[in-house]
């Protein structure tokens, strides 16, 4: 299959994937280690990433636990127009980041239909013609 402008490819396990989790950083917020802990275990198994892929994982920790700690100033402050803007890129980000990293349910789909795109023929021009 061609790249499709738009169209993702499909995630695959990394043929060097990390094997073990390595531990957060500890330049990071408690919200941002509690990420780090939360979906390492998964990243493992599906064996998704690798020791270059790591500086992403950080970036979505920080960004989801930044998304944690503005909440957490919301319920002590009130809603501040500052905040909520910082909070909105925030939640972009670590949406972003996740759907890289297989963290959302249509990522997690595209890992497994890797699996299954082998199907000989892609173009759907020939349906209905006689294949041989």
């Amino acid at each position: 299959m061609t790249h499709l402008r738009g169209v993702k490819p499909s995630l695959a396990p990394d043929r060097a994937p990390l094997t073990k989790a390595p531990p957060a950083p500890k330049w990071m917020t408690d919200e941002a280690r509690a990420e780090w802990k939360r979906i390492m275990p998964r990243l493992i198994e599906d064996r998704i990433i690798t020791k270059a892929d790591l500086t992403g994982i950080e970036n979505y920790c920080v960004a989801v636990g930044r998304v944690r700690e503005i909440e957490a100033l919301f319920r002590t402050a009130g809603l501040d127009k500052v905040l909520f803007g910082m909070q909105n890129r925030a939640m972009q980000t670590a949406r972003q980041l996740a759907a890289e990293y297989g963290l959302s349910p249509v990522s997690r789909a595209r890992v497994g239909s890797a699996a299954n795109d082998d199907d000989e023929d892609d173009n759907p021009l020939t349906i209905g013609r006689n294949r041989q």
